[in-house]
């Protein structure tokens, strides 16, 4: 080499990037690609269920605990969020890596033991099913009640009972999308639920720039104070947990989570298309038969070919309202009897590939959004409620806990018109959105427990009736007041039925034999460890690889269901012996 070849390559090295500047680009690029690939893809199902825990009953809980005990109690805000998060990432985890939900799974477990059939139907499914329905009934109308109020509060002149009757127009919401829990994520149907989350955050952030915080002493409260222990302290905080966790959202977020969102990296894997399911026998079938989505209809191939003046005559009219009624008001299996899967043994869950694919972005979307938007949201009433009523009051509390009117009228007199119209927007845009995730809730349940497939329409008509005859009845006779109490009472009823509900998801997720995922022909040694929380796989067999809980997480999640039970046998005990 002649010396000014070796001057060039001297000169070349020289202004060529160190090793480090490469290795620090290559994983800067793979981290923008990894968050550019979750928001597009995986975010949504987080939002969706975040959506539960501010729904109006947790505004009510809220409002009265900061009335009475001021920025005390926000500790518990926070843990009881953390519970939430533990509970929503146990049921992602289940339907990602099973390919099940949490209510079918409790069919499989509990509909054909082969000891004591019937028993185990009569006395275990079936009333578990119907507390699942309770619990659905009764969130249901706490949404009603919480929209109901809102809408008299922006409209003074609609009285109360009409109010609960006009709650009723998110079915329109319901027919403009197709069917979420179809098998494909529905991405229209994400963005009206972001928006109406986001609507409440933004005013809630608004409001509490107006409403004067001590922000020293609000953040104190997220460190434990002995208002805790004491009676009327421990009473309000089991009340925020029970307000908090909701047992509907488990079933929702199972749902979610064993929906396709991106094509595993591997085709070879044994990756199966989510719209066929394995049953006994191997047979296969398609389980969107006879739950064809509402906007699908008519047939997308029969008006193409139809001119389209016969499509708009009335004929054609005619004959599409009569299909699209036929498919909104029929109630079919979603499976099969001959196919119907017996035992968790004749269950083949997700592939390796579909797992490591989406499982952590899942628990990485539920972990951000609950944290992020849930547990905001509630930090930010009980914050509103100590602000406005508890240090309102020369920092002497509130004698009477706050109800959702209390907080309207005293947001109206001290930070004027436009601040407590937020307020109202906000817990509309609250009950509208829980409400229509409880229905899907509600049609996750039926279709897990019973197999019986029935349309979103008929599954709001249904749910909504049921919870607009009290509703209206209480309304009409006893008024604002009645309306806070039944508020009240729906959520003591959806912390009685909790427990019957977390005591299934640990114990499956807990359990190597539902959630263990066989490996590939080409065997990926490393498919569990780039999974967290994944256990250890099977070194001897070499063929399967167990995702289920590892003993500390085993531990926890029976620790919180014993705290759960525990806080609602002291809050049935309270209301028993009369205590407030």
């Amino acid at each position: 080499m002649s010396i000014d070849d070796e001057q060039v390559a001297d000169k070349a090295a020289s202004t060529r990037p160190p090793n480090w500047w490469l290795r620090a680009y290559d994983r800067l690029r793979s981290t923008v690609f990894i968050v550019y690939n979750h928001a597009t893809k995986h975010t949504g199902v987080g939002l969706i269920c975040s959506v539960a825990y501010f729904d109006p009953g947790n505004w009510g809980t809220d409002l009265q605990s900061g009335s009475q005990f001021g920025y005390k109690l926000l500790f518990v805000v926070l843990v009881s969020g953390l519970i939430a998060v533990y509970l929503q990432v146990l049921a992602s985890r289940l339907g990602c890596v099973t390919g099940l939900d949490l209510a079918s799974h409790c069919r499989v477990l509990l509909h054909s033991r082969p000891k004591h059939t019937l028993l185990w139907r009569w006395l275990v499914l079936y009333p578990l099913y119907a507390l699942a329905e309770v619990a659905i009934v009764a969130t249901d109308l706490a949404e009603l009640l919480g929209s109901a109020i809102a809408i008299c509060l922006l409209f003074p002149w609609i009285p109360l009972y009409a109010g609960v009757l006009l709650t009723g127009a998110d079915v329109l919401i319901l027919l403009a999308v197709r069917n979420p829990l179809d098998g494909k994520p529905v991405m229209l149907f994400e963005l009206i639920i972001a928006i109406l989350v986001f609507i409440v955050l933004i005013c809630m952030a608004i409001i509490i720039s107006k409403a004067g915080v001590h922000w020293g002493e609000a953040f104190d409260g997220f460190v434990p104070s002995k208002a805790l222990v004491s009676s009327e302290g421990l009473y309000n905080a089991i009340g925020i947990l029970g307000a908090t966790v909701m047992p509907h959202s488990l079933f929702l977020g199972s749902a979610f989570a064993t929906q396709e969102r991106e094509k595993p990296a591997d085709p070879t894997d044994g990756a199966e298309s989510l719209s066929t399911t394995k049953g006994s026998g191997g047979k296969e079938f398609d389980d969107s038969d006879g739950a064809a989505s509402i906007a699908s209809l008519p047939s997308p191939e029969a008006p193409a070919r139809r001119a389209w003046y016969r499509r708009w005559s009335m004929r054609g009219i005619r004959e599409r309202a009569v299909r699209a009624a036929k498919v909104w008001f029929r109630v079919v299996r979603t499976v099969p009897r001959d196919a119907e899967v017996k035992s968790h043994a004749e269950w083949e869950n997700h592939s390796l590939a579909f797992v490591r694919t989406h499982l952590n972005h899942g628990i990485v979307d539920m972990t951000v959004s609950l944290l992020g938007i849930a547990v905001v949201i509630n930090a930010l009433l009980l914050i509103l409620a100590s602000a406005v009523f508890y240090y309102g009051f020369g920092q002497t509390g509130n004698t009477s806990p706050a109800t959702l009117f209390d907080a309207y009228n005293l947001l109206e007199s001290t930070l004027g018109k436009a601040v407590a119209t937020l307020f109202a927007l906000a817990l509309l845009a609250s009950g509208q959105s829980s409400s229509i995730i409880a229905t899907l809730a509600g049609q996750t349940v039926s279709e897990g427990f019973l197999h019986w497939h029935v349309s979103p329409v008929v599954r709001r008509l249904l749910t909504r009736c049921l919870g607009l005859i009290p509703s209206v009845a209480v309304a009409a006779s006893l008024g604002r007041a009645g309306v806070s109490t039944l508020l009240v009472v729906s959520q003591v009823v959806l912390s009685i039925v909790l427990p019957f509900m977390v005591f299934p998801l640990v114990h499956l997720t807990s359990s190597a034999r539902f959630m263990s995922v066989r490996k590939p022909a080409q065997g990926v040694a490393d498919g569990a460890q780039e999974v967290e929380g994944a256990g250890g796989v099977d070194a001897e067999r070499g063929e399967m690889v167990d995702f289920s809980n590892g003993r500390f997480m085993t531990y926890l999640g029976w620790f919180i269901w014993l705290v759960i039970v525990l806080a609602n046998g002291y809050a049935i005990v309270t209301l028993a012996m009369g205590e407030d």
